[in-house]
């Protein structure tokens, strides 16, 4: 891993711009290749003077929303089409579009828009959006929107915590730095849920108190 890691630190510092905009499509459109761990090295870079974070951002999210692109479409094309192939697996393969339809006509947006942040889903929501015939200008919307935050969120992330997160990856690895984000997101969300469920109960009082009679109604 930290091999694997350091390599990407060096292609991505030797070829710049075209290698972080080429890997980030990649991924995207459903290539195993770290996306992700391309703008995080970018990222760092830029905040060391080697690269500029504005051109980092905005390949980052061109290139997300290019690759997204280009695996709805092949999913469209050709993953349907292995999908519904007679063979081996095809009541599972069915069933994956029987599942998956119904699912992306009610979340598609959701999905496509928090998969960006998601390892598994960034890489095969594309497909799977275009498997399950997911209406495209809808995709074409919520991938844009998911592509810019995730590439603003993870790039200004990374490059304000620069040599520090580079360490971490460094020491702990790509899953300690996810985890410590995962951490942080978890905290984030237990924190508002907390705070929904202290106003549902508090709205619920305030019900309860209207509801009940008053002293001398009968």
């Amino acid at each position: 891993m930290l091999a694997a890691i350091l390599n990407v630190e060096h292609w991505v510092q030797v070829a710049g711009y075209p290698l972080l905009f080429l890997i980030v499509m990649g991924e995207s459109s459903g290539v195993p290749v770290p996306g992700e761990t391309a703008l995080i090295t970018a990222s760092i870079l830029a905040s060391r003077g080697k690269l500029q974070i504005e051109l980092v951002i905005v390949l980052a999210a061109a290139a997300a929303i290019v690759g997204d692109n280009i695996g709805y479409v092949i999913g469209r094309k050709g993953g349907r089409w292995l999908l519904e192939r007679p063979g081996r697996f095809y009541r599972q393969r069915r069933q994956v579009l029987e599942t998956g339809e119904p699912f992306f006509e009610r979340h598609g947006p959701k999905a496509v828009f928090f998969g960006r942040f998601v390892l598994g889903l960034r890489v095969w929501a594309s497909w799977l959006a275009g498997a399950t015939r997911m209406d495209w200008r809808s995709f074409v919307l919520w991938n844009a929107l998911g592509g810019i935050c995730w590439a603003t969120v993870i790039g200004v992330l990374s490059y304000s915590l620069g040599h520090a997160a580079g360490d971490a990856v460094k020491t702990f690895g790509l899953y300690g730095l996810a985890a410590a984000l995962l951490a942080i997101g978890t905290g984030l969300l237990a924190h508002r849920r907390h705070r929904r469920a202290q106003e549902r109960r508090r709205s619920d009082r305030a019900t309860a108190e209207a509801a009940a009679p008053h002293p001398g109604e009968e």
